[in-house]
């Protein structure tokens, strides 16, 4: 069945798109197609040493520096700073061939992983409450059998068997499980290590933004470590959309055929021209499958909405949402640089991702870091003429439409506010490798090293997000908690965003619906997860505050039930602590080698 869709131009199409995926599952229709793949790894084009045309470093970096683009005369290597530095859309290859095909060829496939059937539980004397409205019924019981929950009622009206573990509740709170929309956990140097360390902050379910065919093979293997201490992946993409496998609106689409095979959930974009954006909408769509992440610079915020883009990702990549915003909006777009860091023509050259992508790691790592003062300059005039009430039509429009997003506010804060202090005694930094700390000491002092007018630009920027979130959710902005985090980078905790939207002005109840009922409404999958009710998936938290009161209170966890397995927030920190000192070589070396040849990641 083929969906049919509008012209890009044309709003609408949202609902189109959620009744096909309400009737396909939103994703779990998905395993069909995965249990269909071949067991072997997609070869490379050209593997270094075969004989093949290679390309060296010198050439490519002799491309970066001297090549000039053909209309505007800007050298490739100014685009390319531009959009490493403020805010562009910053480029990885986290999806390359050459670095995935000679990791899994050299490496030892991962182990099967299952989690095994839980002790039937029930938890007695609980408040359950339900994030869709923010009522809260006293005095529960809560009964898990087999990873569902099988009775929600009156304490005291339910019987337990002799093999039921009961646990007393007495004066806490039952809330479901938090989700983490925008995470990559699975690139993390030790995965399984920031994977417990998720669950013990509460996340029970992630969206995984980076795939490759290897991950999603894996994934339909069960041979990723997603055990009974890790959160739920609960989507992921396949290789994300760059210059490197996306050079026009056809191979847009051949792409995302190639990835609907793989079994891949949705579509990331991060970095293509314009007429391809608008053609992955269209296919992604066709599919029923959601596309989500970054704004080309080409494209503006309001026409990507209109054509359907399902999810924004940072606020909006670059800047953007400012100039949108903005009464200049119209003489700042003709100022803006809209070409593509990487020529197309060296896009396409054997392993020209590879060589990107290990310039670019560094900068990944903030690329407030690395401004453009040009581009700061523009992002400076957008600030200065910000119109709220432009704002808020944007807003009604993203809330028309179905727009939905995943501001990752501290993603943004770790950005432009780099220096603040607290990041130096942050929890994270114990968690990160010798190396990560290094590389992100590194960033750091290039940071503090930037002139005071561009980090006060940035301050004024980080403080406009806040506001420019709060407006958006008066004006009905679907919205979903996400971190962007993959424990190189201390700051980055779901814990940490809830607190960011509190600043912005969003209520407990608004940041609890966020982290719970909007992603099981954004993946269709109202029916198992997003409140605690008779079958729902059993992924909840036991709070031992009213998480309704404040803020703060989401984080006084008491205990996590992941697939009816109740852990105590004791044993997830000793947990952490073990995976900390004496990492899973399964997780730590085979299954790390497969996935991590780059991180795309960007926020703005």
């Amino acid at each position: 069945m083929v969906v049919e869709r509008a012209e890009p131009d044309v709003g609408g199409v949202g609902d189109v798109l959620d009744a096909r995926l309400r009737r396909r599952g939103a994703g779990q229709h998905r395993a069909r197609r995965v249990d269909q793949l071949s067991a072997g790894p997609r070869l490379a084009a050209v593997k270094p040493g075969s004989g093949g045309t290679h390309v060296s470093d010198d050439i490519i970096s002799s491309v970066i520096n001297d090549q000039a683009d053909a209309p505007s005369g800007k050298s490739s290597r100014r685009s390319f700073l531009k959009t490493a530095g403020i805010g562009a859309v910053c480029v990885g290859a986290g999806a390359a061939a050459g670095p995935v095909y000679s990791a899994v060829t050299s490496s030892p496939v991962p182990p099967r992983v299952e989690i095994p059937r839980a002790q039937p539980l029930r938890i007695d004397g609980v408040t359950v409450v339900d994030p869709r409205d923010g009522s809260a019924a006293p005095n529960m019981s809560v009964l898990v059998r087999n990873g569902r929950i099988v009775s929600v009622a009156a304490a005291g009206s339910i019987a337990a068997d002799r093999d039921v573990r009961i646990v007393d509740g007495a004066g806490r709170f039952v809330v479901p499980g938090y989700n983490n929309m925008h995470s990559h956990a699975l690139q993390a140097q030790r995965p399984a290590l920031m994977l417990a360390a998720m669950l013990a902050e509460g996340v029970t379910g992630m969206r995984q933004m980076l795939g490759t065919p290897e991950l999603l093979r894996y994934r339909a293997d069960h041979r990723l470590p997603l055990t009974q201490y890790a959160p739920a992946l609960l989507s992921m993409p396949g290789d994300l959309l760059l210059p490197f496998n996306v050079g026009s609106a056809d191979a847009a689409r051949e792409e995302i055929d190639r990835q609907w095979e793989q079994g891949a959930d949705f579509v990331k974009v991060i970095l293509i021209e314009r007429d391809a954006f608008f053609a992955a909408v269209q296919a992604a769509h066709a599919k029923g499958m959601r596309i989500a992440g970054h704004l080309p610079p080409s494209v503006d915020i309001i026409e990507a909405s209109k054509a359907g883009y399902d999810s924004i990702e940072h606020l909006g990549t670059g800047n953007n949402v400012w100039i949108a915003c903005s009464t200049d909006a119209d003489r700042l777009r003709t100022e803006q640089d809209t070409s593509l860091p990487v020529p197309g023509w060296v896009a396409r050259l054997p392993f020209a991702e590879d060589i990107f992508a290990a310039r670019m790691a560094k900068q990944l790592i903030n690329p407030a870091a690395f401004a453009d003062p040009d581009n700061v300059a523009l992002l400076r005039r957008a600030l200065d003429t910000y119109d709220e009430r432009k704002a808020r039509e944007m807003g009604r429009t993203f809330a028309a439409n179905g727009t939905w997003q995943s501001p990752t506010l501290v993603r943004l804060r770790t950005q432009y506010l780099a220096d603040a202090p607290e990041y130096q005694t942050d929890p994270q930094l114990r968690l990160m490798s010798e190396q990560a700390r290094k590389d992100y000491d590194e960033v750091l002092g290039i940071f503090t090293a930037l002139p005071a007018e561009i980090r006060a630009t940035y301050r004024r920027a980080y403080d406009m997000s806040l506001a420019l979130l709060k407006i958006w959710h008066e004006e009905g902005v679907p919205i979903m908690t996400a971190t962007d985090g993959m424990g190189s980078v201390p700051g980055q905790r779901l814990q940490l965003e809830f607190r960011e939207m509190a600043k912005a002005g969003l209520r407990p109840r608004d940041i609890l619906r966020a982290a719970t009922a909007a992603p099981a409404e954004y993946l269709g999958r109202t029916d198992t997860m997003g409140r605690v009710a008779v079958g729902m998936d059993a992924d909840f938290l036991l709070l031992d505050s009213d998480p309704l009161a404040d803020v703060a209170n989401l984080a006084h966890i008491s205990a996590v039930v992941r697939s009816g397995h109740l852990h105590t927030s004791r044993e997830l920190a000793e947990t952490v602590e073990r995976l900390r000192n004496d990492p899973d070589p399964a997780a730590s070396t085979a299954f790390h080698s497969v996935h991590n040849s780059f991180d795309p990641c960007c926020g703005r």
